[in-house]
């Protein structure tokens, strides 16, 4: 596989934003990743590198996460407007049809990529997502973002990030939890943070910067016609298995996977998933 590289685009408020690219096949649709709320694109970083000797793969940091910059204006944090960054990045590279694989609010913006346009989409995984969100998520959610968290050392970083989120993630060891932290942290002059801005979760706050649209199933309806795989993480509080099976029963394209024992949001790398992945990519090559 050819070694990923570094891309950065403009916002239209002039922010730097970077995205990962690995490039694949030419001839093929390229996948676009797109992570959850305080995630960045290293969350598919081993996905990415599965499917790369076949398909190129996008996995844009969202603004304020990762290596894009931060929002001078915090109100920007918001789905309205990462949804433009996002087309934006689209048009930069020329990107007319592609696949898509959401986790969370990754999710959300997927299924409204495909309510400006589902013609260029081939196909989309919705990760642990749907168009009804389970309100005690979401109040857990707002719980902890934008709450700043320092450590002194990465095995410091690792052990906090099993203790508050061991329930999502039973069956991890130090290996995945730390796995988890470098994805999901960074190393700041020798102190281990989150990396994304802080400032994200003030539009959050509220239920008008948790969602884009008070009826998301017309977003979820645009995706018809194309294979969409709904992952759903077994113990989930964000997506209820009403919801999941209401999304497998509305349209005959879509096929729903739950991963045992899991919270919000499963990796993607479990193998039963990745299978799944594949399986959808290759339906519409």
């Amino acid at each position: 596989m050819t070694n990923p590289w570094d891309y950065t685009w403009q916002s239209a408020d002039g922010l730097a934003l970077s995205a990962r690219i690995y490039p694949g096949d030419p001839t093929s649709a390229p996948v676009l990743c797109l992570p959850g709320l305080t995630r960045n694109g290293r969350d598919f970083e081993d996905l990415a590198a599965a499917l790369a000797p076949r398909w190129p793969v996008i996995c844009p940091d969202l603004r304020g996460r990762g290596n894009s910059a931060r929002a001078t204006d915090p109100a920007t944090y918001n789905p309205a407007t990462y949804l433009d960054d996002i087309e934006r990045l689209l048009a930069a590279l020329d990107t007319k049809r592609f696949f898509v694989i959401g986790t969370s609010l990754g999710g959300l913006l997927t299924m409204m990529l495909a309510g400006v346009d589902a013609d260029r989409i081939a196909g989309a995984v919705l990760n642990d997502i749907g168009p009804e969100i389970d309100p005690a998520g979401l109040a857990r959610i707002r719980g902890y973002v934008g709450v700043a968290a320092r450590f002194s050392d990465w095995d410091e970083a690792t052990r906090a990030l099993a203790v508050a989120q061991g329930g999502a993630f039973p069956a991890f060891g130090h290996d995945d939890w730390l796995r988890m932290a470098r994805r999901t942290m960074r190393d700041v002059a020798g102190t281990i943070e989150f990396d994304y801005d802080m400032a994200i979760a003030q539009p959050f706050a509220s239920d008008d910067g948790a969602s884009p649209a008070p009826d998301l199933w017309p977003l979820f309806d645009a995706l018809a016609g194309r294979p969409v795989l709904v992952v759903r993480g077994g113990t989930s509080d964000i997506l209820s298995a009403a919801t999941a099976e209401a999304m497998q029963a509305r349209f005959a394209n879509v096929d729903l996977i739950t991963v045992p024992d899991v919270g919000h949001a499963p990796t993607l790398d479990e193998p039963a998933v990745r299978a799944r992945i594949l399986r959808l990519l290759e339906s519409a090559a």
